[in-house]
């Protein structure tokens, strides 16, 4: 690609995050074991307002190791939003338990309360609700479903580190939290992740498992089955480093989408990200939805971007369209999927950038008839 190519997103890693990962590797401690590694759980713990934080290899482990500590396996069924990534059907799987498919939210794009409180039976052990792009689920709706059943609640958190519901951010509004560190994500470990709580015995029981449930009375003693789930202290430093970031990070975001809303007028059937006054979005992904397209006519549009040097991405497939979890479509998620996309959105994009591709959004959608 030419220099001028957009890409939908990029890590932004400078001076900071070069000397702590050198300071990691020149201490040699490079495994799972090292003080960037408490530096990190520590930091992210008071961010999210948690008493604990627990890093993590990836999300989707994170997610895993969330459920296997909640108890939960074959029998039990966890009810998941439709739209997300497979990472959150899959990890439900991993245990032997069965997701659960609910429709999401028109704005929100969210799991929707009202489809997760008609899904509710004997066999539900939790709710997983998916933050997606940066936007919180309707948490108190969620919980007011949970509570009433005794049911735990796990925020899928992996898209938005610091998005707020009712001036509390994601992570500690729930039993457990669970964010990804994923190169495009806000912030970046390359991979890895992070388990957030206010349960001290969630917490400790989440790190035995963590460690291959090593016994703390005997060393290499193992008296269940567990995982090597851990984040190493190098990935951590990266992490110390963009903590120290973070809010620069979310404000450079916010700034985006509104030089996006300035670039591409929304009308009756164009849209950007809609943001519920309840909420703070962390606005990982910039999306655009036009009510006139279909999936090929999405597809169409993402590759005349792309001839353009703009990249863009399709949002998620949906869980009930793979054959792994394959039941009838679920009709906001199934529609969002097939017609939905995002645009570039990461921390180094210019605001003459975003001009360029709202002038070649707005051209693109002129000549389909949609303006």
């Amino acid at each position: 690609m030419s220099d001028s190519f957009i890409p939908i997103s990029q890590p932004s890693i400078g001076a900071r995050e070069r000397e702590l990962v050198l300071d990691a590797l020149d201490s040699g401690w490079v495994s799972s074991i090292g003080k960037y590694i408490d530096e990190f759980e520590a930091a992210f713990a008071r961010y999210c307002g948690t008493e604990f934080a627990l890093t993590v290899s990836n999300g989707t482990t994170g997610l895993h190791l969330a459920l296997v500590t909640l108890g939960i396996g074959p029998g039990d069924e966890v009810i998941i939003p439709d739209l997300t990534f497979v990472a959150t059907a899959n990890a439900v799987a991993y245990t032997g338990a069965t997701p659960v498919l609910a429709d999401v939210d028109n704005d929100t794009l969210c799991i929707d309360p009202a489809s997760v409180e008609s899904l509710v039976t004997d066999r539900t052990k939790a709710i997983m609700p998916v933050h997606l792009y940066g936007h919180p689920a309707d948490m108190d709706a969620l919980t007011t479903i949970a509570r009433a059943r005794g049911i735990a609640i796990i925020e899928d958190a992996a898209e938005a580190h610091g998005a707020e519901y009712k001036g509390r951010r994601v992570g500690g509004l729930s039993q457990c939290g669970v964010f990804s560190f994923y190169g495009n994500k806000v912030v970046t470990t390359g991979e890895g992740g992070m388990l957030t709580t206010n349960d001290h015995s969630f917490y400790k029981r989440a790190k035995r498992l963590r460690d291959h449930a090593m016994t703390p009375e005997r060393r290499y003693f193992h008296d269940e089955r567990g995982f090597n789930y851990r984040m190493t202290n190098l990935q951590a430093a990266l992490g110390v480093a963009q903590m120290e970031r973070i809010d620069d990070f979310l404000t450079r975001r916010a700034e985006i989408m509104a030089w996006y809303k300035s670039a591409i007028p929304s009308s009756e059937n164009i849209r950007l990200n809609r943001v519920k006054n309840w909420a703070s979005s962390a606005f990982w992904m910039v999306c655009l939805e036009v009510d006139g397209f279909d999936e090929p006519r999405r597809d169409d549009f993402m590759d005349k971007l792309k001839q353009r040097g703009i990249d863009s991405r399709p949002y998620f497939c949906t869980m009930s369209s793979m054959p792994m979890y394959r039941q009838e479509p679920l009709p906001v998620a199934a529609r969002k999927a097939r017609t939905g996309l995002n645009l570039p959105s990461f921390f180094d994009l210019t605001q003459k950038e975003v001009a360029r591709i709202g002038e070649a959004v707005n051209e693109l959608l002129s000549d389909a008839g949609q303006r």
